[in-house]
């Protein structure tokens, strides 16, 4: 971990509360807590208990790691990232509408693998850059961008629009949490301090193997099997 910053955080992780992840929380909580972040959000598709029970874990195993209960929302237009939930967002509102459900909660909300071209981003349409304004980070660095040059144009993004850009890892498995972060000055445990600190945002790369990305359609399998 880069070490003249304060706080190591992941603003993006699965669990197996994901239809698509098969890491139980209390192993996510072990390996962040072992790679040397201080903050991890878990953020799984359209539903926080995952998150709640990750972070229940972590304040009796990993004193030193804060777990942000967060949820990655599937809007009309595509995925927002929203953080410091205590009430899931529902899926399928227009984006608009799902911020204002966030912060209505006191929530922060992020833009997630912008312009990744095999997922639910949300700037393939560039008409969706009017909602730059009402967001409080991009991803500029997402691990799981396999091909293309989604996280470059995603960097460029942020700069344009003066966001702060951030990496994350999007684990969706325990050997990826940690593999992207960010580095940043303060604490980033409420939403205030998270705001404050990512204008001091280092990003530090990094990137999920292709054979790693191969335990996502399995761990898709697996749940729908479980629930046949």
């Amino acid at each position: 971990m880069a070490s003249r910053s304060s706080a190591f955080v992941d603003l993006h992780c699965h669990t197996s509360a994901s239809f698509d992840c098969l890491s139980p929380p209390r192993e996510v909580v072990r390996a962040a807590l072992e790679r040397g972040l201080t903050h991890l959000a878990i953020t799984d598709h359209d539903r926080i208990d995952g998150a709640l029970e990750a972070r229940e874990i972590a304040r009796d195993i990993a004193p030193g790691l804060t777990v942000i209960v967060g949820e990655e929302v599937k809007t009309q237009e595509g995925d927002l990232i929203c953080l410091f939930l205590e009430r899931p967002v529902a899926r399928g509102l227009p984006a608009e509408a799902t911020i204002e459900a966030v912060r209505a909660q006191g929530g922060l909300v992020g833009i997630p693998h912008p312009f990744d071209r095999y997922r639910g981003s949300l700037l393939r349409d560039l008409t969706m850059v009017s909602l730059a304004s009402q967001v409080d980070w991009v991803e500029a660095h997402n691990a799981r961008v396999m091909v293309g040059d989604g996280n470059l144009r995603a960097a460029e993004f942020a700069r344009e629009q003066g966001l702060p850009g951030i990496a994350v890892s999007d684990a969706h498995s325990v050997v990826e949490v940690g593999v992207a972060y960010t580095a940043m000055d303060g604490d980033p445990s409420t939403p205030e301090g998270l705001l404050a600190a990512l204008s001091s945002a280092v990003t530090v790369p990094g990137r999920a193997s292709y054979y790693v990305r191969l335990a996502t359609p399995m761990a898709k399998l697996v749940h729908r099997l479980r629930r046949s």
